[in-house]
């Protein structure tokens, strides 16, 4: 895929940042987390930028790996690492102190550090001094851009697509990933727009919604998916769910701005509990696809779905086959892990392009 330098630039202290500058290859962050869902970031660039990690590197009490070697920052330094990249994400976005020795020892190594967290590095005066003295870069790529337009709902031309979910973080990010890979071997025109951190550092552009004031939702998805031509394909990367408790703004304005002539549902089969929050059920499928298709329709009266995908990582291959065929025949739509590929995948695909 061919980009402008727009599109593989973010805003960052005020000046473009083009991501493919980022220093390459990364050291990859795993702080003290013990939930793997925290780790998007760390999985989502060993799975789909491999060849930008050397190896992974846990504090003190952390647990999740992304099955990389585990090296020091000195000795990923020697092994090549020209960066640490924060790989997770706690609740809230913060640099929690126990972070702040190990990252220290990073810049002392001669690694800059490129986080995606809402905390701005250089706001952590440790850190911003050690820069200072060292000359090591802090780059903090969860920046949107300024001067985002209030959306406008005006229809534009080419294809849109977006993921959503019944709930952050089961797959609507590797969904579009994997959808946009299809599509380019189908030889389509396509664009991955990443909307996370981690779709950024992938993708090599985009821009973090949930940085972006919530009035400008709307129109800074119209600003990542501009008019383009008739034939030509955004596929779009989903963000929290609209019966999220939490997150469902942001959900809402992409939705709203992105204008998807299709939309892919995205679920994990046998999760309880929204993430991060006890209490709240993870809604049923079928019901956040009535929202997202009533809510759509606003800025798109054509909307429709294609199809579920279906995070069944923690399944066995038969289990999830069958998983797979019993919610295709009871929602009467295709239904496929797009990791797991195969022909339930490639007749998602299909169904996107009908």
């Amino acid at each position: 895929m061919t980009r402008t330098p727009q599109q593989n630039a973010q805003r960052h202290g005020g000046a473009i940042v083009d991501i493919r500058s980022l220093p390459q290859p990364y050291l990859l962050f795993l702080g003290d987390v013990t939930d793997p869902s925290y780790a998007k970031t760390a999985f989502g660039l060993r799975d789909w930028a491999p060849e930008r990690c050397v190896a992974e590197y846990r504090c003190d009490g952390g647990t999740v790996t992304v099955g990389l070697p585990t090296m020091t920052v000195a000795g990923a330094r020697a092994a090549g690492a020209k960066a640490v990249v924060i790989g997770v994400a706690n609740v809230g976005g913060t640099i929690p102190d126990s972070w702040i020795a190990p990252l220290l020892d990073a810049l002392e190594a001669g690694l800059d550090i490129v986080s995606g967290m809402h905390v701005k590095l250089g706001e952590i005066p440790p850190l911003a001094a050690a820069s200072a003295r060292l000359g090591r870069r802090l780059i903090d790529v969860r920046v949107p851009p300024r001067s985002i337009p209030i959306g406008t709902g005006r229809k534009r031309s080419g294809k849109r697509l977006l993921t959503v979910g019944t709930d952050c973080a089961l797959g609507k990010k590797y969904t579009a990933l994997a959808l946009t890979r299809a599509f380019e071997r189908r030889g389509l025109d396509v664009h991955f727009r990443a909307t996370g951190q981690t779709g950024i550092l992938i993708a090599g552009g985009g821009i973090p919604m949930d940085a972006v004031i919530s009035d400008f939702e709307a129109g800074a998805a119209e600003m990542l998916s501009p008019d383009a031509a008739p034939d030509h394909w955004d596929v779009i990367e989903g963000q929290g769910s609209l019966l999220h408790p939490g997150y469902a703004a942001v959900s809402l304005g992409l939705l709203h701005g992105s204008q998807p002539d299709v939309i892919v549902g995205c679920h994990a089969p046998g999760r309880i509990e929204m993430a991060g929050t006890a209490g709240y059920p993870v809604p049923r499928i079928e019901d956040l696809l009535e929202l997202t298709l009533r809510l759509g329709a606003r800025t798109n009266p054509a909307i429709r779905c294609a199809g579920i995908s279906l995070n069944t990582a923690h399944l066995a291959d038969a289990e999830a086959e069958r998983v797979i065929e019993q919610e295709a025949a009871r929602l009467g739509m295709p239904v496929a892990d797009p990791i797991r590929g195969g022909p339930a995948f490639e007749r998602l695909v299909d169904a996107c392009l009908a």
